[in-house]
């Protein structure tokens, strides 16, 4: 969905240019794009019709503000229409900040995962157990009710360790019933603040499966139930929400995959035909792969203005501070950076999910300048560069200048490279070496005066002397 309608939406703010307001005309041509963009996505038809109505509504007749130009003020409402549709709305008509998990109850809060198989509740019922164990220190603990696909009490059993929360074994032969009655005792009598219980799944919906997770429901009276849909589902996930809506009340729901490369129409529909507020999102394989759903964000991605937050929010987890101002000394003298540094930068920015989920983050203008590049090919020669300094010694990644025929040999055997690949790592790092040695003091600002004397920079840096 976010290219395809960033990229509609991109060539008519180009077409509208030069127009001073927004017209009926101008209106139905950026409908029409919105309208495709939308069912090509596997947007529900009742929901883009409503999405459609409501931004004809706004837009009609709506003076455009400043140097803003009439496709740049409709791409502003179309931003907040979706925010609206995927969000909540207070009574003034505005935008409601994310909705996190309820824990307003009695300890311990029973939180019980609805969905369909394959949508990953399993590892979702983990992921929210690290959420709230790392965001809102709770003691938490885990049960499987399903009984019925092979190996799903241990996979919850094994991704539950990776979340830092605590398991409750069952057994296929026992009733789900009795097993979430069972996790609930032991979870009160050990002061437990939240027992998440993972349901059992279907490749359908069918009445068995219905009637069981009703039963469940009524057996631990949750205080939040979750619908689990997968964000690639499309249509599908219309019809699924339908059944789960009409057979439990729903506090919330949480779309996975949302990173895959999916058309992501189910985050409209589902939000829509439930009722219910999307309250997380899965961005990533990993066990801190979960974040509290924002609308206004989550529209802004869509439509290609990035999301810078999300960025900052990601190097704030991943980045070590400390770490990062030594980095920022020894670029400041000019001296002490070492492969080891250079290293060091490369496993940070893995932890943040790598080059690509950088670059996605960013709004399309600057991202666009990152599509000509394979990126692709870009992570692979950032993790063969991490294969070469791994295959160092710490004296050689200390000192550089000791590296000479015979240990590159080595250095190339060990990474499994060609020796001109450790001979081309070298090279970038003395150039880098050479750049820091430059801007040490105010080396940076004289080779900036220097670049703007030469012309390079078209006259100069405004305010820099000559």
């Amino acid at each position: 969905m976010a290219s395809t309608l960033t990229d509609r939406l991109s060539r008519l703010v180009k077409t509208m240019r030069g127009q001073a307001r927004i017209t009926e005309s101008n209106v139905a041509d950026m409908l029409r794009e919105v309208r495709l963009a939308l069912l090509e996505a596997d947007v529900a038809l009742p929901v883009v019709r409503d999405f459609i109505a409501r931004v004809k509504d706004k837009a009609l007749g709506q003076e455009v503000a400043g140097s803003l130009n009439p496709g740049q003020a409709l791409v502003g409402i179309v931003h907040r229409e979706l925010a609206a549709t995927m969000g909540e709305l207070d009574a003034a008509g505005a935008l409601e900040p994310p909705a996190d998990i309820d824990l307003a109850t009695q300890p311990p809060a029973v939180i019980l995962m609805a969905g369909l198989q394959g949508s990953g509740k399993t590892t979702t019922t983990a992921k929210l157990a690290r959420h709230l164990i790392q965001r809102r220190k709770k003691k938490v603990l885990t049960v499987s009710a399903d009984v019925y696909r092979p190996a799903a009490i241990e996979q919850l059993k094994a991704v539950t360790a990776q979340a830092g929360a605590e398991w409750f074994p069952s057994a296929p032969e026992h009733k789900p019933r009795d097993i979430a009655l069972a996790a609930l005792d032991h979870a009160r009598r050990h002061y437990f603040d939240v027992l998440i219980v993972d349901t059992a799944g279907r490749l359908a919906i069918d009445e068995a499966l219905m009637a069981e997770i009703g039963e469940l429901h009524a057996a631990v009276k949750p205080s939040e139930t979750l619908f689990v849909v997968d964000a690639m589902q499309g249509q599908d996930a219309v019809n699924v929400a339908k059944a789960f809506k009409e057979a439990l009340p729903l506090t919330g729901i949480v779309l996975t995959k949302l990173d895959g490369d999916s058309r992501g129409g189910a985050a409209l529909s589902v939000r829509q035909v439930t009722g219910a507020p999307i309250k997380f999102a899965g961005t990533s394989e990993k066990i801190d792969g979960l974040e509290v759903f924002d609308a206004e964000r989550h529209a802004g991605r869509v439509l290609g203005m990035g999301d810078v937050v999300a960025l900052v929010e990601e190097v704030q987890k991943s980045v070590d501070l400390e770490q990062a101002k030594k980095l920022a000394d020894k670029v400041r003298s000019g001296s002490g950076f070492d492969l080891n540094d250079f290293l060091a930068q490369v496993s940070q920015m893995k932890k943040m999910g790598g080059l690509a989920s950088l670059v996605e983050k960013l709004p399309q203008q600057i991202a666009a300048k990152a599509a000509g590049a394979d990126m692709g090919r870009a992570e692979r020669d950032v993790r063969r560069m991490e294969g070469i300094i791994c295959s160092m010694t710490a004296v050689e990644r200390r000192k550089p200048e000791l590296i000479k025929a015979s240990r590159k040999r080595r250095i190339a055997a060990g990474a499994g490279v060609p020796v001109q690949e450790v001979n081309r790592l070298l090279n970038q790092f003395e150039q880098m070496q050479g750049m820091m040695k430059k801007m040490k003091g105010g080396g940076l600002m004289k080779m900036m005066r220097r670049m703007g004397g030469a012309g390079g920079l078209g006259g100069g840096f405004p305010g820099l002397p000559r």
